[in-house]
């Protein structure tokens, strides 16, 4: 029996009969019910019936219409939906393999999605993070996680191109190029010989010399070895340019991570306005399950909006400031930039006079030379947590935003260390070239200064080593000796002194940091310490779960939180700054300085970008005319040309996004003027209409 259909004005709304709709009148009567409920409001209504065009030659209906993509309340979804269930349509095989074909390949890929999420790293532990304690201090495990990943993966291409060959033909291969020099020059001999005492072992761990020296770990125990049996492989070459990729690999990293936070800074412009509605519309998480994943979201949730309060509200009392209030800010601001200059000038002069002293007295033995040995990093280190602190304090009388302060306070903090780090290759740079000046009596034979630096590669590598691994280990002995105690002293004192200090707060721009510094360190000594990589790894990923105890133990949420979006992308570009500074040391050390002459795989070399050549000339004529041609004008005019080309295109797309951003939020804000306007009209109306009636009662 068909049915009337049911109208709104003169539109069908549905239609359906017995044969092509659903058996019974008590599901219509129902549906009607839904329908007549909703008929009342301003809902678009839907009609379920797919088109005629979407019929197939048997007059069968094709797919059911997304109801996802539809502006229908959720009474009226779920009607249709059950209307669908319900219907049974004849179809062919084909169209029912296409439609198993469609589930089974939506199934695959949920499960592919599930299992990705399961195997990604610490995600729990993120989570709950970020819960606890909001975006910002999230932010920087992520930031930890992915130089976890980073150097993890750079280890593997090391390994695969460097050290494995390394090992395999060491036996097996030819010198690439045998070549006599000075004896002075080649007397270079780490390997230890005899007995030795047990505690020297240890003592040879923790500063990379005797046995650690000769061995993989650093660059003069690599040989310039040759195979040419059936397979040529070239270990030089691979030596360097298996460096080179590496920094190109981690670049690439870098910026694609970067475009990553720069688009969601773009879209929130940001601002408090743009995050306000990102985290109202687009921060839920449906696949939240449990009490606890949704506690831990809306604590993050409540975090974010916290931030973005803080923000408006002291943006409302900048502005407020008058001119005279406003010079003497600027004034105060400018004077403390002059003060923690002065602070960071005295430690690089600090840092700068022991890492002579403790160059000079490199030959002592025993535990007085590891202390001679350590003092650059010991320096460094309490130069790099003194002067922080300071500036820190100095920071908090410049009254700048939240996220104003995190990014100034990294500034400051990065500048101190890159530069502090600059500062002592500096120092190993005069003394291993006598200053530059080759012409000198220590460097007049060699070309360096052989008689301190027999393996100069080998020692910046051993520098390099000392930083990282004492890095870790004042990270070990802080949350001992310190960060433990402190909780246990403010959890079981009730003095007013315990109260005062209270708990630590888990400082963002000082860890972040830390993994800036003792990355650039790895970038710094991965040409002269292959291995430095693998080091690395395994201490970000003790650091991850120290930081993870010490916050949830020792730690208590921050009084001021921050924006975590604008501050991700600031990391990156602090970590580009560090990726910076290891490149111009990377390039200068294969392009001017000469290679040790007793050890290493460029031994026999001028420099170290002298085995391209060699080795180019040595390629058959076919390629290194093809490698020629590569390099003409012919080939890089049109090249770099298109590259503009492109980059223009990428450019005017930006600015186009950016302009339409703009005009969007522009809009947005109109509309709640508009809105605001109208609200107090309507008050206004009602006010008068109350007056009106008093006035109206007053007379009668």
């Amino acid at each position: 029996m068909a049915s009337e259909p049911w109208r709104q004005g003169s539109r069908e709304v549905y239609d359906y009969t017995e044969g092509n709709g659903y058996p019974g009148d008590q599901q219509s009567l129902r549906l009607r019910r839904v329908s007549s409920r909703v008929s009342n409001q301003n809902y678009p209504q839907f009609d379920w019936n797919p088109p005629p065009a979407e019929k197939n030659e048997e007059g069968n209906r094709g797919q059911p219409r997304d109801l996802r993509g539809s502006p229908l309340p959720m009474a009226l979804k779920r009607a249709v939906r059950q209307v669908q269930q319900m219907q049974v349509p004849v179809v062919s095989s084909r169209e029912s393999w296409k439609r198993k074909k469609t589930k089974s390949l939506r199934k695959f890929k949920d499960n592919a999605r599930g299992c990705r999420s399961f195997f990604t790293l610490w995600s729990k532990s993120l989570q709950k993070i970020g819960g606890n304690f909001g975006g910002g201090v999230q932010s920087y495990f992520l930031f930890l996680r992915f130089l976890v990943v980073l150097n993890f993966v750079s280890f593997l291409l090391i390994a695969g191109f460097v050290l494995i060959p390394s090992i395999v033909f060491r036996s097996v291969g030819d010198s690439l190029v045998n070549s006599t020099g000075p004896k002075e020059c080649m007397d270079y001999d780490p390997n230890p010989q005899g007995l030795v005492v047990f505690y020297n072992y240890f003592l040879n761990l923790l500063s990379g010399t005797g046995f650690m020296e000769y061995s993989y770990l650093f660059y003069g125990y690599y040989n310039n070895t040759t195979v040419e049996d059936r397979n040529f492989y070239n270990i030089p070459l691979a030596y360097l340019f298996t460096a080179i990729f590496y920094f190109a690999f981690c670049l690439i990293c870098i910026i694609a991570r970067m475009g990553t936070a720069a688009r969601v800074v773009v879209v929130t412009g940001g601002s408090a306005v743009g995050n306000y509605s990102m985290i109202v519309f687009t921060s839920w998480d449906y696949g939240c399950l449990g009490d606890r994943a949704t506690k831990l979201k809306q604590k993050n949730i409540h975090y974010r909006l916290q931030v973005d309060l803080e923000e408006e509200s002291i943006k409302k009392r900048a502005a407020a400031l008058t001119l005279c209030q406003k010079i003497v800010l600027y004034a105060l601001r400018v004077s403390m930039c002059f003060g923690s200059f002065g602070l960071i000038i005295a430690a690089f002069y600090g840092i700068f006079v022991a890492t002579d002293f403790s160059q000079k007295r490199s030959g002592e033995q025993g535990i007085l030379g590891l202390i001679f040995q350590y003092l650059p990093s010991i320096v460094i280190t309490a130069g790099n947590f003194l002067v922080p602190l300071l500036c820190d304090q100095i920071a908090l009388i410049e009254r700048y935003a939240p996220s104003t302060t995190v990014i100034v306070a990294l500034l400051r903090a990065v500048f101190l260390r890159l530069v502090s780090l600059g500062v002592l290759l500096f120092t190993l740079w005069s003394q291993i070239t006598c200053a530059g000046d080759t012409k000198k009596k220590d460097c007049t034979l060699c070309q360096y200064n052989y008689k301190l630096y027999p393996c100069w590669e080998t020692r910046v590598g051993q520098e390099m080593y000392k930083l990282t691994l004492f890095d870790l280990l004042i990270n070990i002995v802080v949350l001992v000796l310190v960060e433990f105690p402190r909780r246990m002293v403010v959890d079981n004192w009730s003095s007013k002194l315990a109260q005062w200090v209270g708990r630590q707060e888990f400082v963002v721009p000082a860890n972040v940091l830390g993994l800036v510094y003792g990355q650039t360190v790895v970038w710094t000594g991965a040409l002269f310490c292959p291995l430095l990589p693998l080091i690395n790894t395994i201490k970000f990923v003790l650091l991850f779960y120290f930081k993870k105890i010490t916050l949830f133990y020792n730690c208590r949420p921050a009084l001021k939180t921050f924006r975590s979006t604008t501050s991700t992308f600031f990391f990156l570009v602090v970590l580009l700054f560090g990726w910076g500074l290891a490149t111009v040391v990377m390039v200068y050390s294969l392009a001017e300085i000469h290679p040790s002459m007793g050890c290493g795989p460029f031994r026999f070399f001028p420099s170290m970008w002298s085995i391209v050549p060699t080795s180019f000339y040595n390629l058959s004529e076919i390629t290194q005319e093809f490698l020629f041609f590569i390099g003409s004008q012919a080939f890089s005019i049109p090249l770099f040309v298109l590259s503009c080309v492109v980059m223009c295109y990428f450019i005017t797309l930006a600015s186009v996004y950016g302009k339409s951003v703009a005009m969007l939020r522009a809009q947005l804000k109109l509309e709640g003027r508009d809105k605001q306007f109208l609200v107090k009209q309507i008050e206004e109306l009602s006010r008068q209409h109350q007056l009106l009636k008093h006035t109206a009662g007053a007379h009668d």
